[in-house]
């Protein structure tokens, strides 16, 4: 199979090659997935640099990267339903504590994490779910219902950040988003309420504003570090902030007497380790939402297998409108 690998970390264009690798052996219960499509994330690009927190030294010898993808079943194993040969399907957590990744013609892996695509969903939409998607999914309803509540997503142009959007718009809550001036008008078209510059002193004041004076009840954050202070200042209480980031301040000062007196949860959401049942919640209302047209999930480019390094620094250098992939078929 045709593969981009890695054997080292380091910058992309000098790390990642495309090889001619053998199949993988089908282990029981498992499914073999000729992949069209591999998604790439921040995460993948983290962990090829070696910029993941707490791995300072490569854990395969040879690494093919990339958790998520879409394609079609191929093969299965003993255990499997048969009647999933030829099933269109979406991956997550393909390189996640595993070695051989998205970023190939084929993966083999446990059926549970090749899910069935929605009838009409493309395999690009698909290659996005994983990560970004689920990450969205969860952010935004691991408290629960968000019908009429106020949820707040800082960083809304972003991909997680405006499928947050649209999912908590779709979810029945006012929803108030921070991004960019030029982002401004991407993000109101993706289902916002508000759009309010995230570099603006007073943005306390104007989140407060923008919900007629009163505190948000749910708040979805992409940097945590940064906005700490000014998520204490306008969350409700018994409000829940839910962080799936913080890279630009990875060891924050934590406001604990602001949050504590209003009783905040705050969550640290990581995708790859969700519970069984929250995942399985978050990829109902996923497909629900897709099946109801209220999700679009935007690709800013898709690149060839031969320029996975292109890609990861389309994914390093940020500032796209959309996810990227790889074209792996």
């Amino acid at each position: 199979m045709q593969a981009v690998t890695y054997r080292a970390f380091g910058p992309a264009q000098t790390v990642l090659s495309v090889e001619t690798l053998d199949r993988p052996s089908l282990a029981p219960g498992e499914v073999r997935v000729a992949l069209d499509y591999s998604g790439v994330n921040p995460s993948d690009v983290k962990a090829r640099a070696g910029a993941r927190a707490g791995v300072s030294e490569l854990p395969f010898p040879i690494i093919i990267p990339h958790s998520d993808g879409a394609g079609v079943i191929c093969e299965v194993s003993d255990g499997v339903d048969p009647a999933r040969l030829g099933q269109k399907v979406w991956i997550w957590n393909g390189q996640w504590q595993r070695a051989y990744g998205t970023a190939a013609s084929e993966i083999c892996l446990p059926q549970e994490q090749a899910v069935p695509l929605p009838d009409g969903v493309s395999m690009e939409t698909g290659a996005v779910l994983g990560i970004p998607g689920l990450t969205a999914c969860h952010t935004v309803f691991s408290g629960g219902d968000v019908k009429g509540k106020t949820v707040l997503v800082q960083g809304g142009a972003g991909t997680v950040g405006y499928l947050a959007v649209q999912l908590a718009k779709w979810g029945g809550a006012q929803v108030i988003a921070t991004c960019s001036p030029a982002a401004r008008e991407r993000v109101l078209a993706a289902g916002a309420d508000a759009v309010l510059d995230y570099r603006c002193e007073d943005l306390g004041d104007q989140i407060l504003d923008a919900n007629g004076g009163r505190p948000v009840d749910r708040i979805v954050e992409v940097e945590f570090g940064l906005n700490a202070a000014v998520d204490a200042e306008v969350i409700a209480p018994n409000g829940r902030i839910t962080a799936y980031g913080s890279a630009r301040m990875m060891e924050p000062t934590l406001p604990f007497y602001p949050l504590m007196f209003k009783a905040v949860t705050l969550e640290m959401a990581l995708v790859y380790l969700l519970p069984a049942q929250q995942r399985r919640s978050a990829i109902s209302l996923l497909h629900r939402a897709l099946e109801e047209s209220a999700l679009k999930v935007p690709i800013a480019k898709v690149f060839s297998m031969d320029r996975a390094a292109q890609a990861h620094q389309a994914v390093q250098n940020g500032e796209r409108c959309g996810a990227i992939l790889l074209q792996t078929s």
